[in-house]
């Protein structure tokens, strides 16, 4: 599952897109409702892709857990996030048989979930990770392969550096006073 430029934002509802940059922060997209926002570099923001479950082995990338979700309900909607733990619990044994129960909390399972029904609704849930994986790699390939070679500096800012002191470039006023 492709889950590059979503991200969570800390007391705010769902997942978000993001769509570009502020000097004070990131322009985003609410998935849920498609209204865009800017969201202040003060904010807690975590990347999906950033984000690992706790196993018995090695920590397992979030967008693999969300790719076997989607695999075990055939790519549709999950069990709702608001079930007991108990079945929340026992949904995500099923899904991911050696999670480390003493560190992913339920609350971790719910967002999870949530999550998962989201990108689900949106469309997104539909893509496994190879193919996501495959494009990205192709597509920074392309990026890296038109991006021109640096060039050593222009005449034109050795010629600046060359230029007067700014002191005697402009000539400071003098000043009377009265006595």
């Amino acid at each position: 599952m492709n889950v590059e430029g979503i991200i969570s934002v800390s007391g705010k509802p769902g997942l978000y897109k993001v769509l570009g940059q502020t000097k004070n922060g990131v322009i985003v997209e609410s998935l849920i409702d498609g209204k865009k926002s800017a969201i202040s570099s003060n904010s807690k923001m975590s990347a999906l892709k950033d984000i690992a479950i706790y196993t018995s082995l090695e920590d397992l990338p979030l967008a693999d857990v969300l790719d076997k979700i989607r695999v075990k309900e055939n790519g549709a909607p999950s069990i709702g996030h608001k079930s007991s733990a108990v079945v929340l619990s026992k949904y995500f044994k099923e899904v991911l048989a050696d999670y480390d129960e003493d560190r992913v909390y339920t609350s971790d399972i719910k967002k999870v979930i949530s999550w998962y029904n989201t990108l689900q609704k949106v469309g997104l849930a539909s893509e496994t990770v190879e193919a996501s994986s495959d494009e990205s790699s192709e597509t920074s390939k392309k990026v890296a392969a038109k991006k021109p070679a640096k060039t050593k500096s222009s005449p034109k800012s050795a010629a600046k550096s060359k230029a007067k002191p700014k002191a005697a470039a402009t000539p400071k006023a003098k000043i009377r006073t009265k006595k």
